[in-house]
């Protein structure tokens, strides 16, 4: 089974969060309310290269996909 590239979290403990979870290398858990982001992976120094181009545009996605998601709610 093929997970999604994006889901969304929710959690009580945390009311005012928006959790977007990235599912695919290099998985993260972001909060939209504030931009934090927990990375799921352990980066190396030629990762951490890589990842300062990735992740301005992973985020970007995660943010694109809650704005989809949240839309298809209102229709």
């Amino acid at each position: 089974m093929d997970f999604p590239k994006f889901l969304l979290g929710d959690n009580t403990d945390y009311p005012d969060a928006i959790f977007v979870i990235h599912t695919e290398y290099p998985r993260f858990i972001i909060n939209l309310e504030n931009d934090d982001v927990e990375w799921l992976e352990d980066f190396d120094q030629n990762d951490e290269k890589e990842l300062a181009t990735q992740a301005e545009d992973l985020i970007t996605q995660a943010s694109e996909f809650y704005d989809r998601e949240v839309s298809r709610y209102d229709e």
